[in-house]
C-alpha cells in the first residue's frame, strides 16, 4: 500500500471486521483462555488497544510536529526495542486483567476512531516521506499505520478461527 487512500481504506475495513467479530461475543467467550495461550480474547483486545496507543501517540506527534508522548504503561521503555516487547506486553496484561470485558471493548473501540481521524488529517507526502520525523529514524509515518494494521491482522486470524 503506497498511497494514503489505500492505507486508510484497509485500516477502516480491518476495524469493521473486528467490530463484527467482537460484537456478538459473550463475557464468557471473551474471558475464556485461548488455545495454546494464557491470553483470552479480552487480553488480546487490551493488548491491541495498548499498542494502538503508541501508534496514536506517533500520529499525534506528527500532527503537532513534536516528539511522541507515549502512554504511561510503557514506563519510559522504548516501544521499538525488541527486548522490551515482552515487558510491555506483561505490563499491559497486568494493567487490564481485572477490567470487565465490556470496559476493555469500549476503550478499544475508541482507538480506531482517533487513529483514523489522525491518519486522515496528515498530508500524504508527510505520511510517505522517509525520515520526515526524526523519532521514526529511517521509516515513513505510513509504517506506523501499516504496522498497526498488520498487528491487528495477525491477531484477527487466530480469533476468527476460534469464533467462526
Amino acid at each position: 500500500m503506497n498511497h494514503k487512500p489505500e492505507l486508510i481504506t484497509a485500516v477502516r475495513q480491518d476495524f469493521q471486521r473486528w467490530e463484527g467479530l467482537l460484537a456478538g461475543l459473550s463475557e464468557e467467550q471473551a474471558l475464556a483462555p485461548l488455545p495454546s495461550s494464557h491470553w483470552s480474547t479480552k487480553g488480546v483486545i487490551a493488548h491491541l488497544w495498548a499498542w494502538q496507543q503508541i501508534s496514536i501517540a506517533r500520529l499525534e506527534a506528527a500532527v503537532s510536529n513534536e516528539e511522541p508522548q507515549f502512554p504511561e504503561w510503557l514506563a519510559g521503555r522504548d516501544p521499538d526495542a525488541e527486548d522490551n516487547v515482552q515487558k510491555c506486553n506483561e505490563s499491559v496484561y497486568q494493567a487490564y486483567r481485572d477490567d470487565p470485558w465490556l470496559s476493555v471493548l469500549e476503550v478499544w473501540k475508541q482507538g480506531p476512531v482517533r487513529f483514523l481521524d489522525l491518519a486522515e488529517s496528515i498530508p500524504e507526502q508527510d505520511l510517505l516521506q522517509v525520515s520526515r520525523y526524526a523519532w521514526l529514524k529511517d521509516y515513513p509515518l505510513s509504517a506506523v499505520i501499516s504496522n498497526s494494521y498488520d498487528h491487528h491482522k495477525e491477531h484477527f486470524a487466530a480469533l476468527l478461527a476460534l469464533f467462526s
